[in-house]
């Protein structure tokens, strides 16, 4: 979150709005408001079991602050289709692997588990369908003998902190066209 709010200056096409989490504990809070962007929270525990409360508080504190895209950065919190359907094309995702390898979790760790030779990361638009959506960019790490799930964790990450402004970049600019890092 923070490399994409400092990477919207000069001729970026896009300026933060907000930084939206659902846990008050959330890091990124803290270092969104020293960057000068809004926070807010909407806490997810309240709603236990009826998710369309909770998606209906995040939609109702989206609309107060009016956001042309919204970048998924480490919200862990599964959304329904009514929610996505509200956001259409407008709402992009960053997923540790190389799509449509390993969606879900423990992607690093399944990657080892199957002998791959590299890994990496993909920025997608979120869709109904879980880590599906059309994919806007790529970036790869090779994987090492020595690598474990942790240290494949780390290099994946500085990956996606360069590719996940690239694509923000281009997608805000009107262009759908796939970023490839290598």
């Amino acid at each position: 979150m923070v490399t994409l709010v400092e990477s919207m200056v000069g001729a970026h096409p896009a300026r933060p709005c907000l930084v939206l989490a659902n846990s008050e504990g959330a890091g990124g809070l803290s270092k969104a408001a020293a960057l000068g962007v809004p926070t807010a929270v909407v806490d997810h525990r309240p709603y236990k079991g009826d998710r369309e409360a909770f998606q209906a508080e995040l939609q109702h504190v989206l609309e107060a602050h009016q956001p042309d895209i919204i970048c998924l950065a480490g919200f862990m919190r599964v959304l329904t289709a009514s929610f996505i359907e509200n956001w259409d094309g407008r709402m992009l995702n960053i997923h540790p692997s190389l799509l449509p390898k390993y969606k879900g979790l423990h992607t690093h760790a399944r990657a080892l588990e199957a002998g791959d030779s590299e890994a990496g990361c993909t920025v997608h638009e979120v869709t109904a369908k879980l880590d599906d959506g059309p994919i806007l960019g790529q970036a790869t790490v090779p994987i090492s003998g020595d690598d474990t799930a942790e240290s494949l964790a780390a290099k994946v990450l500085m990956q996606e902190h360069r590719l996940y402004p690239a694509v923000l970049k281009r997608f805000a600019a009107g262009d759908k066209t796939p970023v490839l890092l290598p």
